[in-house]
């Protein structure tokens, strides 16, 4: 576009040049003059020409000036907003890394408290003479079973495994009850009615279910991560509820996580819960504040206070199918309960749910306990019938629980060698 307007401009002079020599010319000039003209007009023709070229050359440069201006104040501005993002996003995976930082340690300061604890018990239980002894035979077989024990605490040789808990009637999985097992050296599985006879006076248990509920909390933080909505029930004893230096420094590694409130629920027995003491019930309270739910299981009463376990934030009760087909008979043409006589068998679960109370019928083994546990309208149903306990891959946990290692080796250290 701009040759051409040169190329007309540089027309338009010669033009102009020959009209006025043309002129000269024919008024009497004479060839000379009309020459002389000619070429004189062509001279400040291009003369004027050059100006106009100049003129507009320095006026394109300013308009290029101009417009890289522009785009120079875009490109700091676009750097200066990329710069403020980078800004936000280190002090975000900063504050992320202390945060997560501040949780390892107080698992491991936990991890480290659970360990001396338990080290502590073992170093004085083998010192210690052993108990319930009436026979030279029974004498050796308990002081076998114990070492079997210790040995297990000692090499991590305590497994977790989880039962299904489904819903009814459409035996969907909402829940696991964990459970803990424990092998020998040969890898066979010891049962808790085989160990708890001598572990539980040796003070072992309250070791075996802390350690136990460790475990579910880091399985449930690994089932959150993958967006899996299942709770999982994991017995707390009540010694650890009222253990003045092991319950702070759990309570403090709930609260990081007490994003998994809802899917973690401690139970205890109910004669434990039915004997707890001050202590006991304000540390319950702490872990309702932040979320967290209860569980009675082992139940032999059916009349319960419901108020006080409402109060408690106590969620599900835990009921044998046989016992509770056992305690329905017929009075006066209705079926009722042995313990609540006033009361119809049917409308148990409806009670027990206006205090926000589900009860879970355990231990079902076959359909036609399914069939007269439905007519109560039970919410939930566990047993051999839904399926097995069934133990945690070991991949599984050595993923979840990083620290094993660390407790492996100072149960070791602490336990002499033994194991």
């Amino acid at each position: 576009m701009r040759r051409l307007t040169l190329a007309l401009l540089c027309g338009a002079y010669l033009c102009l040049a020959l009209i006025i020599a043309l002129s000269l010319w024919r008024n009497g000039g004479g060839w000379g003059a009309g020459v002389a003209a000619l070429v004189g007009g062509l001279g400040l023709a291009f003369a004027f020409h050059g100006l106009i070229e100049h003129a507009l050359t320095a006026a394109g440069l300013r308009t290029e000036i101009a417009a890289i201006r522009d785009a120079h104040k875009i490109l700091i501005d676009q750097v200066e907003r990329v710069d403020a993002r980078l800004s936000e996003v280190v002090e975000t995976i900063t504050d992320d890394a202390l945060r997560r930082s501040e949780e390892l340690s107080s698992e491991v300061h936990m991890l480290e408290d659970l360990v001396q604890r338990m080290g502590q018990r073992l170093e004085e239980r083998m010192t210690a003479p052993p108990i319930h002894a009436r026979h030279a035979h029974d004498h050796r077989r308990e002081s076998a079973l114990l070492e079997t024990v210790r040995g297990a605490l000692a090499e991590n040789r305590v497994d977790l495994y989880l039962q299904p808990v489904v819903a009814l009637p459409q035996r969907r999985t909402v829940f696991y009850e964990s459970f803990s097992r424990l092998r020998d050296e040969s890898g066979r599985v010891l049962m808790p009615a085989e160990y708890i006879s001598v572990a539980e006076p040796e003070g072992l248990m309250t070791s075996i279910d802390n350690l136990l509920l460790f475990r579910c909390v880091q399985i449930v933080r690994r089932l959150a991560k993958q967006d899996r909505q299942v709770g999982i029930f994991c017995n707390v004893a009540p010694t650890s509820l009222g253990d003045e230096s092991f319950f702070p420094q759990f309570l403090d590694m709930l609260s990081a996580n007490r994003d998994l409130a809802g899917a973690l629920i401690f139970e205890l027995g109910q004669a434990a819960f039915e004997a707890r003491g001050s202590v006991e019930a304000r540390n319950m309270a702490k872990l309702a504040d932040l979320g967290f739910r209860f569980s009675l299981d082992k139940v032999t009463d059916l009349d319960f206070d419901l108020q006080d376990l409402s109060r408690s934030d106590v969620k599900f009760v835990r009921v044998g199918a046989q016992m509770l087909l056992d305690e329905m008979v017929e009075l006066d043409g209705r079926l009722v309960l042995k313990s609540l006589p006033d009361l119809a068998a049917e409308d148990f679960c409806q009670l027990t749910r206006r205090y926000g109370v589900e009860v879970i019928v355990e231990k079902v083994e076959s359909e036609r306990q399914i069939v007269d546990l439905l007519e109560l309208d039970v919410g939930y149903g566990q047993g051999h019938l839904f399926g097995e306990p069934r133990p945690i891959r070991e991949a599984v946990l050595a993923e979840a629980d990083p620290p094993t290692d660390f407790l492996r080796q100072n149960l070791r250290r602490r336990a002499g060698g033994r194991g």
